[in-house]
């Protein structure tokens, strides 16, 4: 079946900003003139993109987010930078991602089917990978790279330039300051390694034998 695009009538979409096939968008959203939004994309209510925002297809996003707004950083002076949003992404009441520098890479860009709860937030020229879960209020200083099935507790702040391998998974209210290798258990303040990701490696398809020679 066929499903029209919506836009409900206070919901500002500005001429140039490019819609998918089956797009919904709700009350009181903002959409820039540079913005791609993909197909089946929804915007519940009162979400603003900004800048130049790709958001990926079947891409869900809750109210007070704020997608593509300009780094905190004052290198940046103003230039054309972009945030890249991946397909099949939750992202709830009150995230923040916004657009890379131009002084740095330039984008921001986070994989598909990642789920970022409450008040995360991604900072300028991160890059997440696919299957990310940021729990809420979890913060990335920018230039951070997260790799792909990662999980960031709960009011935990990444500091800039970090790098946490595939399947790590880092505890509540941790305060990261360095990398973190991958399939690692890290946490506390400063963030320290707790072990194996024994649930992540068995969730990677990893064969028994292998995960018994890790341990």
């Amino acid at each position: 079946m066929k499903v029209e695009t919506s836009i409900h009538p206070s919901s500002v979409v500005e001429e140039g900003a490019r819609l998918g096939k089956g797009v919904r968008i709700g009350p009181f959203c903002h959409i820039s003139a540079d913005s791609i939004i993909g197909d089946r994309v929804e915007l519940v209510s009162h979400v603003s993109v900004m800048g130049a925002t790709t958001i990926g297809a079947g891409t869900k996003v809750y109210p007070m987010a704020t997608l593509g707004a300009p780094p905190q950083n004052t290198k940046h002076k103003g230039g054309r930078t972009t945030l890249v949003v991946g397909e099949n992404c939750t992202i709830r009441e009150g995230v923040t991602m916004h657009v890379g520098t131009d002084s740095s890479r330039g984008e921001t860009s986070v994989g598909d089917n990642g789920n970022f709860l409450a008040y995360a937030h991604i900072a300028h020229d991160c890059v997440v990978g696919k299957n990310a879960t940021f729990a809420n209020g979890a913060t990335l200083g920018g230039h951070c790279e997260i790799g792909d099935n990662v999980y960031i507790g709960g009011l935990t702040a990444v500091h800039q330039f970090v790098r946490i391998g595939d399947n790590a998974f880092i505890g509540g209210c941790s305060a990261v300051v360095g990398d973190i290798i991958p399939y690692a258990i890290a946490a506390g303040n400063r963030a320290k390694l707790r072990g194996l990701n024994i649930i992540g490696l068995k969730r990677s398809g990893l064969p028994r034998s292998e995960i018994y020679l890790l341990r």
